[in-house]
């Protein structure tokens, strides 16, 4: 099977990703995380900045794989493959995997709350953003 990428649409998605999350964790719940996980001063650094931006590309990159292959085999296309990649891709790889900070390292919910509703809201507009 060959594999197309848009890669515009990679990047554009990354930077996405990566604004969402600058909103997210500033102005719109900002000081509630602070406050849930004690951190007390948030200053971008270059390698912050360089570090979530290439996470971002990274995650962007394989999202767009996984909606590919899901419209060739799914059949499922458009907007709505891509919805569903990015739900799909939440539900079964973040949601899951940092559950066990609330379980095992006895995190609040409403953190757990904050976080994957920045990872579902980014993952919905990558999903979006890569579909054709």
């Amino acid at each position: 099977m060959e594999v197309h990428l848009n890669y515009t649409a990679v990047v554009i998605a990354a930077i996405a990703n990566y604004s969402i999350g600058a909103i997210w964790y500033g102005a719109l719940f900002g000081k509630e995380w602070q406050k849930l996980t004690g951190i007390t001063e948030m200053k971008p650094t270059p390698g912050n900045v360089i570090g979530g931006l290439l996470s971002a590309l990274v995650m962007s990159y394989v999202l767009a794989h996984a909606i590919v292959f899901a419209e060739a085999y799914l059949k499922v296309g458009g907007i709505a493959g891509g919805l569903m990649g990015g739900f799909f891709n939440w539900l079964g790889f973040i949601a899951t995997v940092t559950l066990g900070s609330v379980l095992y390292e006895k995190k609040p919910w409403k953190l757990w709350l904050i976080n994957n509703g920045y990872w579902l809201v980014s993952l919905l507009v990558m999903g979006a953003i890569l579909s054709k």
